[in-house]
């Protein structure tokens, strides 16, 4: 796995063998990317932004969002070996004055929130293909407002899983990528 674009392009990052993390494809991660940087219906620039990384894994989506001059990155992890890895990632890519990492589970996000001092610009939740419960999560970051107004969500997921999101939940844009959907969605005010 590499850096795609930004400060610290063609960097590689370290991954886990660990087979209970799903490391997200370059391929995916690139066109997320593009998505964001020219979709007219998403309007997103990641310069300057506050990142929520759920479910975090290594590091790929928020080390990729630093690269491209985010200002801060928030990840929630839950996995020990990922967690170690992600640190030696953000060790050897000195960006520990940009980072907040949480080794807990994204499941216990009403009690995390209290340690964040801000609102985030962008949340990125990757949770395992197999977890059900991502409507929970979801609402735990509308009623709790971790993202600014005009924020963006995105999730991904496996294609074959059918999910209904809340009515205070807009998806702007869905795509698929081999076995990955990305969903970006905004909450309603």
């Amino acid at each position: 796995m590499r850096i795609i674009s930004g400060d610290l392009k063609g960097r590689n990052i370290l991954r886990t063998l660990n087979k209970s993390t799903r490391p997200l494809k370059d391929k995916v991660r690139e066109s997320i990317f593009n998505l964001l940087d020219h979709s007219k219906k998403i309007c997103f620039k990641i310069e300057k932004s506050k990142i929520l990384d759920l479910y975090s894994g290594t590091g790929s989506f928020g080390l990729e969002c630093l690269s491209r001059k985010a200002s801060h990155v928030t990840f929630i992890e839950n996995g020990y070996e990922a967690t170690k890895i992600l640190k030696k990632n953000i060790e050897i890519l000195k960006l520990q004055n940009k980072i907040k990492i949480f080794l807990k589970d994204v499941k216990n996000l009403d009690n995390i929130k209290k340690e964040f001092n801000n609102k985030f610009n962008l949340i990125f939740c990757d949770p395992p293909f197999k977890e059900n419960k991502i409507n929970n999560i979801l609402d735990t970051i509308y009623k709790n407002q971790i993202i600014e107004n005009d924020g963006i969500i995105i999730i991904h997921r496996n294609k074959n899983t059918i999910e209904s999101f809340d009515k205070h939940l807009n998806i702007i844009e869905e795509r698929i990528y081999g076995l990955s959907r990305i969903l970006f969605i905004k909450a309603l005010p």
